[in-house]
């Protein structure tokens, strides 16, 4: 065997073939950037004319990665849209000559094969990927406001067909090996440890002739598949209705807000019509286009933020670690309990789950199975992982088993006495662990003012329902140790959460931006606004889902509670008016039992309950409000209270205001949070609009201090 070295690549020789192992020196993931490229091309050109290179096998010096994507500092470098789009056909030049390359080129796949790393991929003449875990691959451009810039929204719908390319490029979706072997993404799944061998095996066929890929859209399709084949793909009326109803969909889900998707959509609508090179010069221009929008702009910053946040411990010191967690307790098996019992088994980690009687304790086990019974029917985990997880939960009804847990996560009603029972009975059985409160409103220091070791006391904030919020607020209170924030910290980020530190105060940080958001939808409600048209207003604007919605599915009766919460600590900014208070006394309490501001009941369409409206001023005689005025009234309303929020220090800075709103309460991803939002529209704009709202509807709309104190000097947030 001979080796030789470059700045990014390794070089082994040997019977023939050459492997080439990328690995970025510095970096602990692959990332693409053009000098990459260019020693890529140095390397081609001397297997082309090497005749001892009869095959090359492209693989990871990384140990659990394959190419996370393109480096995302040089797409934030770009300054035109001329200059995206000459980075994008440097991209497809090299991968056209790739996959043009007269010698079999076979990509090795193990971990992360994402955006760029996935069309390097494609571009070789056969993939083979481990069957680990760790190993997804996919096209997740669009989540960063781009689309695949190097040829992959041509290459992949070429592979598997223009359906299942769609649905992966316009979602962003990312799927695990065996999906991706059905779908025809790779060509063969082997053993992580026999990788590189099956793939030099692999190899060495295609170069002399012994082995031909055999591909699904190579393949004559049957039933089902082929009557879409023909009706969808193989023909232009059948291709133009398809990409119709795709686009009727996207729009229906991203309301015009996210361009990439549609700009995806197109270039690949015409790659299918007019041919690959047409496909790859909309490609570029579109990447071009997109490199230098706004939208792209606030979701870049996004990731940005979030992967920088994955680094952080939440303490100052440096020298303060987490304690290592092995086993973790969980009180209560509702719809919250099973939720932080299942993304701590899913992190490989064992827990006791406590409930108050057998039925309640298999009810959350049975809760717990039924996500991963979902998961495993959606492909995107095995059976036996399934049922190695499952054993990691065990149940009791007493406290025995969670002497030796490491942090006891508390999930039980909504009740400051029932919290201090619970605090005090686990100290008499365990005198070691951390007291982790889910709590949702009730500040950490009045559940900790009981405790023998306060110090060990912190809130745990996850968001309904756990296994798909990705936010978690960690609370400490002046007396919790550090040593317990950087343990609650480490443990929210193995169980796949995004950590904020907030400051322990009524509502925190989310319910509490989130108030005024919800008390100023009600006040809508309270003018006359319909039901229907105040949700789509905050659709439109950017919303997963309208507030009263939200209100539904929260429950009417958690909304009151906390709204009144709110207006004892905040004063009558956050006074709710009196007209939902009929609404609760009607019995209506959302989703949870059928009644609410919606109709609800198996076979039927949501629609708005009108009877509603007779419970509330103005009855169904309902005043006509514009979109977007009441979309400002509400989300100005959340700017202000998260200024407010972050000048009393409840955030440690504007970068987890944005992240908290994003992920805790849905504000608006292309907007980039509430700060970001009010840096692009400037302090002085957003006081100027405060103050007129003050003037019409009183001293709620009084702008926060520090927006005062930004408009005043012209400064911002970032």
């Amino acid at each position: 065997m001979t080796t030789a070295a470059r700045k990014y690549f390794t070089v082994e020789l040997e019977g023939g073939v050459a492997t080439l192992l990328l690995d970025v020196p510095g970096e602990s993931v692959n990332t693409l950037s053009p000098a990459i490229g260019v020693e890529f091309d140095e390397l081609l050109t001397g297997f082309e004319r090497d005749p001892a290179v009869k095959a090359i096998v492209f693989a990871s010096g990384k140990r659990d990665g394959f190419i996370a994507g393109a480096r995302l500092e040089m797409l934030q470098a770009v300054k035109s849209a001329a200059e995206g789009e000459a980075l994008s056909k440097q991209g497809q030049a090299g991968f056209d000559r790739l996959e043009r390359f007269e010698k079999p080129v076979v990509a090795a796949i193990h971990g992360a094969c994402l955006g760029g790393g996935l069309e390097w991929a494609l571009a070789c003449r056969y993939r083979v990927a481990s069957n680990d875990p760790k190993t997804q691959l996919g096209l997740p451009e669009a989540q960063l406001g781009l689309l695949p810039g190097a040829g992959g929204t041509q290459r992949l719908p070429r592979l598997i067909g223009l359906a299942n390319a769609l649905d992966l490029i316009l979602a962003g979706k990312t799927v695990r090996v065996r999906k991706a072997l059905s779908l025809g993404i790779i060509d063969e799944a082997c053993p992580a440890p026999l990788l590189r061998q099956v793939a030099v095996e692999r190899a060495r066929a295609l170069a002399d002739g012994s082995l031909r890929p055999r591909r699904p859209m190579a393949r004559k399709p049957a039933g089902v598949a082929a009557a879409q084949a023909m009706l969808l793909e193989a023909n232009p009326l059948g291709r133009a209705v398809l990409f119709g109803k795709a686009k009727e969909a996207l729009l229906r889900k991203t309301r015009g807000n996210y361009p990439a998707q549609e700009l995806a959509l197109e270039a690949i609508r015409i790659g299918a019509a007019q041919g690959m090179a047409a496909g790859l010069a909309a490609e570029a221009r579109a990447f071009g286009q997109l490199a230098v929008s706004e939208v792209s702009k606030r979701l870049v910053e996004i990731f940005f933020a979030q992967t920088a946040m994955k680094r952080e411990s939440g303490v100052a010191d440096p020298s303060v670690k987490a304690r290592q967690v092995e086993r973790v307790g969980v009180l209560g098996g509702g719809l919250m309990g099973s939720g932080i019992a299942w993304v701590t088994v899913n992190a490989g980690l064992p827990v006791r789950l406590r409930e108050q009687n057998d039925a309640a304790a298999a009810k959350a086990l049975a809760s717990v199975g039924a996500i991963f019974a979902e998961r495993v029917k959606r492909r995107s985990m095995e059976r036996l992982d399934r049922d190695a997880a499952m054993r990691l939960i065990t149940t009791t009804t007493g406290w025995d088993g969670l002497a030796h847990v490491d942090v006891l996560v508390e999930a039980v009603f909504e009740d400051l006495k029932l919290k201090q029972e619970m605090l005090k009975a686990f100290e008499a059985v365990n005198g070691t662990g951390i007291f982790a409160t889910n709590t949702s409103s009730i500040p950490i220091a009045d559940i900790a003012s009981v405790a023998d070791r306060p110090e060990a006391v912190i809130g745990m904030h996850y968001f309904s329902p756990v296994n798909k919020m990705p936010l978690l607020e960690v609370i400490a209170t002046p007396r919790t140790s550090p040593e317990v924030i950087a343990t609650a910290v480490a443990l929210g980020k193995r169980q796949g959460k995004t950590v904020i530190i907030v400051g322990d105060a009524p509502g925190f940080y989310t319910n509490r931006v989130l108030g005024p958001y919800m008390n100023e939808a009600a006040w809508l409600l309270a003018e006359g606004a319909a039901i229907d048209e105040l949700d789509a207003a905050m659709v439109a604007f950017g919303y997963p889902v309208g507030p009263i919605t939200l209100l539904d599915e929260v429950g009417i009766d958690v909304g009151a509670k906390v709204s009144k919460i709110l207006h004892a600590a905040f004063g009558d900014r956050m006074k709710p008016p009196d007209a939902l208070e009929a609404v609760l006394e009607a019995g209506r309490l959302g989703r949870k039992n059928g009644k609410g501001f919606y109709t609800y009941g198996e076979g039927k369409k949501k629609v708005v309950d009108e009877s509603v409206y007779d419970l509330l001023p103005g009855g169904r005689s309902r005043e006509r409000f514009p979109p977007a005025e009441m979309a400002e009234r509400l989300a100005l309303s959340l700017v202000n209270e998260a200024a407010r929020a972050l000048g009393d220090g409840i955030i440690r800075g504007p970068r987890d205001g944005d992240i908290g709103a994003v992920f805790g309460i849905g504000f608006p991803p292309f907007r980039g949070g509430p700060f970001r939002w009010a840096d692009a529209m400037g302090a002085g704009a957003v006081v100027e609009k405060l103050e007129r709202l003050r003037q019409r509807f009183g001293d709620r709309f009084e702008p926060a201090p520090l927006l005062l104190e930004k408009a005043r000097d012209g400064g911002s947030f970032y």
